[in-house]
């Protein structure tokens, strides 16, 4: 880019040169980055004496320049502010708001971050300070739009400067996963959950778990968390969960079987802390095709396998009508924790459904039951069919 500018320019440059000539007028400005190195001038507020900058309250830091020397043309320049705790600006952070004037407005927000961070990685151990201190401002600039022309303002003293430690503002997650022994390829999968529809923070999901088998969790995949990072487990299941403090802080259950987890997410102060719900493990199927839409039936039960390799059976459909499936999470009505069947896949409800899935979804999400048919379901991969 920078040989493309500059082939660019000569003919301007050629311009300028016979308007020269023809006017006799030596002024005519050419680019020139040579003195770029030599730096320019950032001013230092006028208030910044006998005013201190509470970054936490305020909004912006006003800062003014003049522009590099690029030969007396002015080009758009583009600014970057960099701040520092030291002086020598040994250490620094350049925020990642730019300008492309001389008068800027720099986020205070941004600074007071970068400020923060910086006490951080220099004294990891300790809280940043609830006093004003200095802060050290320079600017870089570049030719807006190409990677050349760079040069650095001097250094100013912002002498009283009050900084505080923000958390990052906490939010529920949108994932949940859980890996473990004897799930999918053990220690290999990270089998997802699906969320509790209409329940923000509400995760669920139906795996086997054998006698001392032990399973961890996170928010993305390779986000390994034990049973330490809950703030409880509760076991509605007398599947004997427990942690185990020697393997890991993994989450171990004495007791094998199917279980249904749920995990609860909740915004604390600054944090999101999660709790554990453990239920016996329990599907169903329900409505038209069964001529029953009674929540939790034991006639609409599916009948579980010895282990993950087996697959949930339901009972006959009797009626030519739409399959309507779930996976049971006390507390919640059945359409919440919903399922159908998309490509073979397990597709677990996300939208409102008032009458179909046909009708909100479409016809590929919508399987129709005849009257003898079963529903077939592999918990473990999320998979299954009907027959």
């Amino acid at each position: 880019m920078k040989k493309i500018f500059l082939s660019l320019l000569l003919p301007v440059v050629a311009l300028a040169m016979v308007t020269s000539c023809d006017t006799d007028n030596d002024s005519n400005p050419t680019l020139d980055v040579s003195h770029a190195a030599d730096g320019f001038v950032l001013n230092v507020p006028a208030n910044a004496q006998n005013n201190t900058y509470d970054l936490t309250a305020a909004e912006k830091v006003w800062l003014t320049c003049s522009q590099p020397n690029y030969g007396g043309i002015p080009y758009v320049t583009r600014y970057y502010v960099q701040v520092s705790n030291e002086e020598s600006f040994a250490a620094y952070k350049e925020l990642s708001t730019s300008f492309t004037t001389a008068k800027m407005g720099v986020d205070a927000y941004e600074m007071n971050q970068a400020i923060v961070a910086l006490f951080q990685e220099a004294n990891p151990d300790t809280d940043y300070p609830n006093t004003a201190a200095p802060v050290y401002v320079r600017l870089r600039a570049i030719i807006d739009g190409y990677d050349f022309g760079e040069s650095y303002s001097n250094i100013i003293t912002l002498p009283s400067v009050l900084a505080s430690y923000q958390a990052p503002k906490a939010e529920l997650p949108t994932e949940l996963y859980v890996i473990g022994s004897s799930i999918g390829d053990a220690w290999s999968t990270w089998k997802p959950l699906a969320p509790i529809f209409g329940n923000e923070g509400q995760f669920y999901t139906l795996v086997y778990v054998p006698a001392n088998g032990m399973f961890k969790w996170g928010l993305e995949q390779g986000d390994w968390r034990g049973g330490d990072r809950l703030r409880a487990i509760n076991d509605n299941a007398n599947a004997g969960a427990s942690i185990n403090t020697e393997d890991n802080n993994n989450i171990q259950f004495a007791n094998g079987g199917w279980y249904v987890l749920n995990y609860s997410a909740e915004i604390v102060g600054n944090s999101v802390q999660f709790e554990l719900n453990v239920y016996p493990g329990k599907a169903y199927v329900i409505g038209n095709a069964y001529g029953d839409w009674t929540d939790a039936s034991d006639a609409l039960a599916m009948t579980a396998p010895a282990d993950a390799s087996g697959q949930w059976i339901s009972p006959a459909a009797t009626a030519t009508e739409e399959l309507r499936a779930y996976i049971k999470v006390p507390g919640y009505d059945w359409w919440r924790t919903e399922f159908t069947l998309y490509n073979g896949q397990l597709y677990w409800r996300v939208i409102d459904i008032p009458n179909n899935w046909a009708e909100s979804m479409g016809g590929d999400y919508s399987v129709t039951m005849k009257p003898g048919m079963q529903l077939y379901v592999n918990f473990d991969n999320n998979t299954g069919e009907v027959k």
